[in-house]
């Protein structure tokens, strides 16, 4: 079981694409647990950002956990290029292809830990075959592709039934889109582990100025705890 206390992972979709390396240092300084990297595709979702160069270029600015979330199918052909390239957690959507268990294979052999991602239309039927086969399980709240997007409720009911299903295996449960203050208490209740949080951590700040980073990382990870 992991230890519960939440972690937030702050997207670089929503940081200053020029500035990926300063604004990494900048918004772990702030406070971020992990930094996450959506990488799409324009294929499996219909958003294109970056590849295995860009998240091997970032590598070095990362002094905590790389979290590589694959909006991408296929996935198998790139794994041990994201694995190659630095990556700590390496997330695969198990909507992605027809072998998903092969491909938690893979990134485990790649030496990555292994996430699964899973769709807000998606339910966890096919969850029970794969529970101990992965580190994280990624419920997303709103559709994959874009940041910014409007929070689904639905998904807290699903994050509820995933929390028991997982029982006292060491799985992260991750929250993907439309996190704010508002809306990460009530993941933390339905037994979150790590929020995701791009547009609600980078606004109002800069490299020149990044203590907004850390107000908002502040206002996210107290919500979550029942402080605010």
């Amino acid at each position: 079981m992991s230890d519960r206390s939440i972690k937030i992972a702050p997207s670089i979709l929503a940081a200053d694409f020029a500035n990926f390396g300063q604004e990494i240092r900048a918004v772990e300084a702030q406070g971020a647990d992990w930094i996450h990297v959506d990488v799409m595709d324009g294929h499996f979702v219909p958003n294109l950002t970056f590849g295995p160069p860009l998240v091997k270029a970032i590598r070095p600015h990362i002094s905590t956990v790389m979290d590589v979330h694959l909006m991408m199918a296929p996935v198998d052909p790139y794994i041990d290029a994201f694995a190659e390239a630095g990556s700590d957690i390496i997330t695969a959507h198990l909507e992605a292809g027809p072998h998903i268990h092969r491909t938690l294979q893979a990134i485990r052999g790649a030496g990555c830990k292994a996430g699964l991602a899973l769709n807000p239309g998606t339910g966890l039927d096919d969850m029970a075959y794969l529970l101990d086969m992965v580190d994280l399980v990624c419920v997303m709240a709103v559709n994959p592709g874009f940041g910014g997007q409007k929070f689904i409720h639905s998904q807290i009911d699903k994050v509820r039934r995933l929390r028991e299903m997982i029982g006292d295996r060491p799985i992260e449960i991750e929250i993907d889109g439309g996190i704010t203050p508002e809306t990460a208490p009530l993941m933390s209740a339905a037994g979150a582990d790590v929020l995701v949080a791009g547009s609600a951590v980078f606004k109002g700040g800069s490299v020149e100025d990044p203590a907004p980073y850390g107000e908002n990382i502040r206002k996210i990870r107290m919500a979550a705890d029942g402080v605010l």
